[in-house]
C-alpha cells in the first residue's frame, strides 16, 4: 500500500470514528417530564433580603417568607406589540406571563411559543423587582415578591405607552415602577422610592429570575448550553443546572449558590435552546450578581442586587435596569451589544470554535438576507468555503495527480528493492525529494474539512435563524433531519414514513442523505480502484457509512456536505485533467461493478 492511500485512508477511518463516536457516546437523551410546578411560593431567594444581603450586610436584614396567591387571584396589566404578547401580574409586579409571536411551537400548528409562565402554571418562570430593607425599615416596609402595586385603569404596555406601578407602604414611603418595552424584547424597569418616613432609611434595589424545576423541553445535548448565562466585566459564565446544583450551601438563605461582584459591566440570566432571558444593569454600574438554586422548592434564580442607597427625609432614589426575554435572534442581540450592552451576542452559545462559527454564521446571515432562503444560502457559503481554501486544496489535489504519475516508477523502485523494506522506503523518500512531492498532501482537504464540519454543525444546531427555516418541497427545517424517506418513496406511496426520533428513521434514510452517499461514490471515482482488497473494501463501504450515519443529522448540514462534495468532484476532476491525468469516471464505475470470475470459470 503506497503512503498516497495509507495517509487517504488514515484521515478516512479517524473522520469516521470521530462521528460515530460523537453518536453513539453523545446521543441526545429522551426528555424526562420536568416536576409539575408548585401552586404556591414564597417570596424567591434573592428578592427576600438575604440575598442582597451579599452587597451590604450591614445595611440588610432579611424579610420573611410569606405565601403568594396563585396568579389568577391577582389583577393584570396586558402586554402587547408586534412581536410579543403577555401581561404583568400586580402581585409582586411580576413580568410572568409572555408568548413569542414570531414563532410556533412546530413548524405545522398555529400555536405560537409561550416563553415565560406565573407560579401555578407548568415551568413556572418570570421576573421579579423589588427592594431589600436596610437600617430603619423591616421586611413588609419594602416592596417583594407578594407586594399587591396598583397600575392606572385600563393600562397597558406598549412600545409607545409605558406603565407605572405604584405601591405605598403607608409608612412615608412611595415606590414607583415604570416598566417600557421596545419594538422587539427589551424591558426597561425604572425603580424609585421618595422618603417622606420623617428619618433616614437604607434599602438596595435588586432584580430577580426565578425558574421552577429545570425547563420540560431541555434538549440535553453536548453540543448545547442551557442553563445559567452571564458576563461580568468581560468574562463570559456558562453554568448548566447540575452545576448551580452542585454550588455551596449559603447559610444565610438555605439555597445553593456562587456570588459574583460586577465592577462595570455586566449581565446574567437563564438561556435555553433558542430563548433566553437576562437581567441587565447600566452600562458602567457596579452590581453584585448570583446563580443559586433553592433545592427545598426546586427554584433556580439569578439576581442582580445593585448598591444599598441611603435616603435622607425628603430624598428620592431612583434606578433603571433592562430586562431581555425573548428570542435569542443574532441581528436583534447584535444591535443591543453595539447599543451598549457588554459582550451580549456572546449569550448565543458558539462554543470552543467560536474563532470559526462566530464568522460562518455572520456570512450565512448575509448570504441568507441576499437570496432569501436559507438552503441556498447554505450552498453559497459552501463555495465560498471552497474559494478560500482552494489554494491548499489546489496543491493537495496537483499533489495527488503527481503521485498517480510517479506510480509507475514507485512500483519498479519496490520490486527492485524487494523485500528490503528499509532500502524501498529511503528510495521512495528520495523520489519524493527529487519530484518535489508531499505524500501527506493528499489528506488535507480531509483533515480542513473537520472543523469546517463540526463548526458549522453547531450553527445549524444552535442557532436560532436556522429553526423552522424553509428550503424547498418537503424540506420545511433545515434545523430537522430529512423528512423524507426511502421506506414510503420519498413521498409516493400513500403512508407516512417513520418518526424522525425512531431508530427506523436511521435505516429508512431520506433524498438527501442518499445523495451525500451517491456524492461520496462518485468523488471516489474519479481514481481507480485500489488493488489491494483492504482497501477496497474500505472504499467501498465508506459512502455508504457516511451516508447512514449522517441520515439522522439535520437536513442543512448533510445539503452542506451534498455541495462540498460536488464541488470538490468538479475541482478535482478539473486538477487532474489540467495535469494530464484524464479520469475515467465510467470507466472506473463499470469495473467496481463488473463481478469478478471465479477461480473455476478462469
Amino acid at each position: 500500500m503506497d503512503d498516497q492511500n495509507k495517509n487517504l485512508i488514515l484521515a478516512i477511518a479517524l473522520s469516521s470514528l470521530v462521528l460515530l463516536g460523537w453518536m453513539y457516546f453523545f446521543p441526545p437523551p429522551e426528555v424526562e417530564p420536568a416536576p409539575e410546578a408548585l401552586a404556591t411560593e414564597t417570596a424567591p431567594a434573592g428578592a427576600a433580603a438575604s440575598s442582597p444581603s451579599a452587597v451590604a450586610a450591614d445595611a440588610v436584614t432579611s424579610q420573611p417568607s410569606e405565601e403568594a396567591n396563585t396568579a389568577s387571584d391577582a389583577p393584570r396589566v396586558s402586554i402587547e406589540s408586534d412581536r410579543i404578547t403577555g401581561s404583568i401580574s400586580l402581585q409582586g409586579g411580576r413580568i410572568d406571563d409572555l408568548a413569542l409571536k414570531d414563532y410556533r411551537v412546530t413548524n405545522d400548528a398555529p400555536e405560537i411559543v409561550q416563553f415565560l409562565s406565573p407560579v401555578g402554571e407548568p415551568d413556572a418562570y418570570y421576573a421579579l423587582y423589588g427592594w431589600a430593607p436596610g437600617s430603619g425599615l423591616a421586611a413588609e416596609d419594602v416592596p417583594g415578591a407578594n407586594t399587591l402595586w396598583s397600575a392606572p385603569a385600563g393600562a397597558a404596555l406598549t412600545p409607545d405607552t409605558p406603565v407605572t406601578l405604584t405601591w405605598d407602604n403607608g409608612k412615608g414611603l412611595t415606590f414607583a415602577r415604570t416598566i417600557a418595552v421596545d419594538e422587539d424584547y427589551m424591558f426597561s424597569i425604572n425603580q424609585s422610592v421618595t422618603n417622606a418616613s420623617g428619618g433616614t432609611v437604607s434599602l438596595a434595589p435588586y432584580g430577580t429570575l426565578a425558574r421552577h424545576g429545570e425547563p420540560a423541553d431541555m434538549k440535553n445535548f453536548f453540543i448545547l448550553h442551557e442553563g445559567v448565562v452571564g458576563m461580568a466585566d468581560g468574562e463570559l459564565a456558562e453554568l448548566d443546572y447540575s452545576d448551580v446544583a452542585d454550588f455551596d450551601m449559603d447559610p444565610r438563605d438555605g439555597s445553593r449558590s456562587e456570588v459574583k461582584q460586577v465592577e462595570t459591566n455586566g449581565w446574567i440570566g437563564f438561556t435555553d435552546h433558542y430563548w433566553m432571558s437576562t437581567l441587565i444593569p447600566a452600562p458602567g454600574q457596579a452590581f453584585r450578581s448570583s446563580a443559586k438554586y433553592d433545592e427545598r422548592r426546586d427554584i433556580y434564580q439569578t439576581d442582580v442586587v445593585l448598591p444599598t442607597v441611603t435616603l435622607a427625609e425628603g430624598e428620592t432614589s431612583e434606578v433603571t435596569t433592562q430586562l431581555f426575554s425573548g428570542a435569542k435572534e443574532w441581528a436583534t442581540i447584535r444591535a443591543y451589544e453595539k447599543g451598549g450592552i457588554a459582550g451580549f451576542l456572546d449569550s448565543i452559545d458558539w462554543g470552543w470554535f467560536f474563532f470559526l462559527t462566530k464568522p460562518i454564521f455572520a456570512v450565512l446571515h448575509w448570504l441568507n438576507a441576499l437570496i432569501g432562503n436559507m438552503g441556498w444560502a447554505i450552498i453559497a457559503l459552501t463555495v465560498l468555503i471552497k474559494i478560500i481554501v482552494f489554494p491548499l486544496a489546489y496543491k493537495s489535489y496537483a499533489s495527488m495527480a503527481k503521485m498517480k504519475e510517479l506510480q509507475p516508477e514507485m512500483e519498479k523502485l519496490k520490486e527492485r528493492a524487494g523485500d528490503d523494506r528499509q532500502k524501498q522506503q529511503k528510495e521512495i523518500m528520495e523520489l519524493y525529494k527529487r519530484e518535489k512531492v508531499n505524500p501527506a498532501a493528499g489528506c488535507l482537504p480531509i483533515l480542513i474539512q473537520i472543523p469546517i464540519f463540526f463548526s458549522l454543525y453547531k450553527v445549524i444546531f444552535v442557532t436560532l435563524e436556522l429553526r423552522h427555516a424553509p428550503f424547498f418541497g418537503p424540506f420545511q427545517d433545515l434545523s430537522a433531519p430529512d423528512p423524507t424517506s426511502i421506506m414510503n418513496l420519498f413521498g409516493l406511496l400513500p403512508f407516512a414514513g417513520p418518526a424522525p426520533e425512531s431508530i427506523m428513521a436511521l435505516v429508512f434514510i431520506g433524498i438527501l442523505p442518499l445523495l451525500l452517499g451517491i456524492s461520496m461514490w462518485l468523488q471516489q471515482k474519479l481514481n481507480p480502484a485500489p488493488t489491494d482488497p483492504t482497501q477496497q473494501m474500505i472504499f467501498a463501504w465508506m459512502p455508504w457509512v457516511f451516508m447512514f450515519m449522517l441520515g439522522g443529522f439535520a437536513s442543512g448540514l448533510v445539503v452542506y456536505w451534498i455541495a462540498n462534495n460536488t464541488i470538490t468532484f468538479t475541482q478535482q476532476y478539473l486538477i487532474m485533467r489540467s495535469h494530464g491525468y484524464k479520469p475515467d469516471v465510467f470507466g472506473n464505475i463499470k469495473a467496481s461493478v463488473k463481478r469478478k470470475p471465479n477461480a473455476d470459470q478462469k
